[in-house]
């Protein structure tokens, strides 16, 4: 465990953060403002009611996923995950070429997706005050507020991680309380007979129906929501017993934001009417005023935006994360590498990523997801599926706390997921993330020249854990 510095000692990350508390910061980023403002969008993409089978398998691509963060973040438990595993696993042939791009990535998708809760937190507050949200879409109102609600995040953010990890518990005890009550609304004024009343044809031979012809995009937005289970390998630097810890703190998020999806799902199909919901903008808010009138309505849509608040806030401490170790390594900018005196905090990660959620938050949400779930896409989840593999093959002595359940069969459905999920995009956004790994890799070949490491010099192998001393991950 590491111990607050000593006097003239430069200051570490501390590892305070425990089971519930790495459990409850997944789900809380898991389950932000995602489901509340998607659902209308996932049934609208997939033609009707059989989107609840949408959330199904995009549960199961998550879950194959979160089996690969689970051994490699047991495994190399520090901050920033996937920066270390592509470090470890690419080094033996592109030398530092994968992490670099990742973190050149991640600087950007993780902020994106976090701006897509400050956008949809809005789009509530329309709910609650008027001249926030109208026809169009947010108002230069409700954009302001969205910015002002960020730095308040941002300024939450500046505190020791025990003190933050105490209050992401008691976010994610409002969101639980915020999604339970909207479940149990929905099921109090619930029609089977609407909710499973699945399109005519909808399940029809593969690419006629409308379940499959909608199916990718639809799992562009589920696995949108899903995201999150994550964070706690982000954060596996200030994590204690991380080899048991972080597997677990995964694969519970997933199963069961998984549940809590599935119900809140089928629980609003058969409470609002099809034609309403493809149009509802805070069907959450629809729900409870419908059942226990506009008062209760208000007051669960607060927390609904407080669950919102929290979802960012643990997700921009996760990604703050992130450039950490690169910049450690001379992998990134030296000043991502620096941490607060007396808070011991990535304070250009928390800055750097604020900023970007606050220009991300400007614009439409379905551009924002689409552009960010592709480039996570093909420079963490694709390069994560590889990398698992290289590493079982490379270091088959490392130690691994936790080894994937019926490996590689999770990897490979992850796989494959992965890849429909990336070709389902649409081109602009597509383009974009290819466009912005190119311009990464050109900014490498100038670092790498710098440096003079590959391709300009020779390659560093080292496998710093796979000669920890053992007990070290436990």
């Amino acid at each position: 465990m590491s111990s607050p510095a000593r006097s003239g000692e430069p200051p570490t990350l501390e590892r305070k953060i425990g089971p519930l508390q790495a459990t409850a910061i997944n789900m809380t980023q898991m389950c932000g403002i995602g489901p509340f403002v998607t659902i209308p969008a996932m049934v609208a993409t997939m033609g009707g009611p059989q989107a609840m089978f949408g959330w199904i398998i995009g549960a199961i691509v998550a879950l194959a996923d979160g089996l690969i963060w689970a051994e490699l973040g047991a495994a190399m438990p520090g901050a920033g995950g996937t920066y270390l595993y592509l470090r470890e696993a690419f080094q033996y042939r592109t030398g530092r070429l994968m992490p670099f791009l990742f973190v050149w990535s991640a600087v950007l998708f993780i902020p994106l997706i976090m701006s897509t809760g400050i956008i949809g937190l809005v789009q509530y507050l329309g709910y609650l005050i008027p001249g926030v949200t109208d026809d169009a879409g947010t108002t230069p109102l409700g954009k302001i507020i969205g910015v002002g609600i960020t730095l308040v995040i941002i300024l939450a953010l500046f505190r020791r991680i025990g003190q933050i990890s105490k209050l992401t518990t008691v976010l994610f005890v409002i969101m639980l309380v915020a999604v339970l009550t909207t479940i149990v609304a929905a099921f109090s004024h619930f029609s089977a007979a609407q909710a499973f009343a699945f399109t005519p044809g909808a399940f029809s031979s593969f690419g006629d129906g409308t379940f499959w012809g909608g199916l990718g995009a639809g799992l562009i937005i589920a696995i949108y929501d899903y995201l999150g289970y994550n964070t706690s390998a982000y954060l596996g630097g200030e994590v204690r017993t991380p080899g048991r810890t972080l597997p677990r703190s995964i694969i519970f998020s997933i199963l069961g934001i998984m549940g809590l999806y599935f119900l809140l799902q089928v629980g609003v199909l058969g409470s609002i009417p099809l034609d309403q919901l493809k149009d509802a903008k805070s069907v959450a808010s629809s729900v409870l005023e419908q059942v226990w009138g506009s008062g209760t309505a208000k007051a669960i849509t607060v927390l609904i935006v407080i669950a919102a608040i929290g979802s960012v806030f643990a997700g921009l401490l996760g990604g703050s994360r992130v450039p950490f170790e690169a910049a450690r390594d001379k992998v990134f900018l030296p000043v991502f590498g620096k941490l607060h005196p007396k808070l011991h905090l990535p304070t250009a990660g928390v800055l750097t990523m604020g900023a970007i959620t606050i220009l991300g938050s400007l614009f439409t949400l379905t551009t924002v997801i689409n552009a960010a779930v592709a480039t996570l896409v093909i420079i963490q989840s694709l390069a994560q599926v590889a990398a698992i593999v290289v590493l079982r093959r490379r270091q088959p002595e490392l130690r691994r706390p936790y080894r994937q359940w019926l490996y590689p069969v999770p990897t490979l459905i992850a796989l494959v997921g992965w890849v429909y999920i990336y070709v389902s995009a649409d081109w602009l956004s597509i383009g974009l993330s290819l466009g912005w790994i190119a311009v990464g890799a050109i900014a490498y070949l100038v670092y790498a020249k710098t440096e003079n490491t590959w391709p300009f010099g020779p390659r560093e192998i080292k496998e710093a854990f796979a000669t920890e001393p053992e007990g070290a991950q436990a």
